[in-house]
């Protein structure tokens, strides 16, 4: 039997567009965010290479396809839909310090194991998906300041790497 491939949920603000450093010269298609020329786009490659199903987790929605995905080199991803929350509390039964997110992640991921990148993941988001989630899940938060970096994808790579392994 095979095992499932991983999905990895991609957060655009903070890991793939830090907000720290210094600021490169924005071009004039660059005029919309001039956070764009942070994006580094050895990040695509790298981030394909992990071998898992790559996922835009981002309130940019389909705009990641269009500005950041070829920037990176990356193919059009599937976007996660968020669902409506006219109050900011999320599902019944949600515990206070969960990120709207979390629920939504592991609805998508269903019994496939999953890697979520972002900067606002809390402690109490790991364990409401040790919980439910009946698949391993590495919820990794990246510094907003420095963004996706080389030690953030060696974690995501040795859990990759481990789930061959189980």
């Amino acid at each position: 039997m095979t095992r499932p491939v991983p999905v990895l949920f991609l957060d655009v603000d903070g890991p793939l567009l830090p907000f720290g450093g210094a600021r490169p010269a924005p071009s004039s298609a660059d005029a919309d965010n001039p956070l764009l020329p942070r994006l580094d786009a050895g990040l695509g490659p790298r981030l394909l290479s992990l071998g898992c199903d790559l996922v835009w987790a981002t309130t940019w929605q389909d705009e990641a396809n269009e500005v950041v995905a070829p920037r990176l080199g990356l193919p059009a991803l599937p976007v996660v839909r968020w669902p409506e929350d006219p109050d900011g509390t999320g599902p019944p039964g949600t515990p206070r310090g969960l990120h709207w997110k979390t629920p939504a992640l592991a609805a998508w991921a269903g019994d496939r194991p999953f890697l979520w990148v972002d900067d606002e993941i809390g402690p109490v988001d790991r364990l409401w998906v040790e919980g439910v989630h009946p698949a391993p899940a590495l919820l990794h938060r990246v510094d907003p300041r420095r963004g996706l970096t080389g030690g953030d994808l060696a974690v995501l790579a040795a859990f990759v790497g481990g789930l061959g392994a189980a």
